[in-house]
């Protein structure tokens, strides 16, 4: 089964970022997605494909009422 991926939320990826995260911020979704490493900050353009399937967890952003 796929995620729904929306902005705001956490998603643990397979391979880790040099510094050492491995959870990144979607920040933008659609046919690429802009991740930010919650780890450092750097942010990253990625293909669609690629964040389906190394994702390993997706945490949902946490709605404000």
């Amino acid at each position: 089964m796929g995620f729904i991926y929306e902005v705001g939320d956490v998603v643990t990826l397979k391979k880790g970022h040099p510094c050492g995260s491995k959870e990144w911020e979607i920040l933008r979704v659609g046919v690429d997605f802009r991740l930010k490493c919650m780890g450092c900050g750097h942010q990253i353009m990625v293909p669609r494909k690629m964040v389906e399937k190394n994702t390993r967890n997706l945490k949902k952003k946490e709605k404000a009422d």
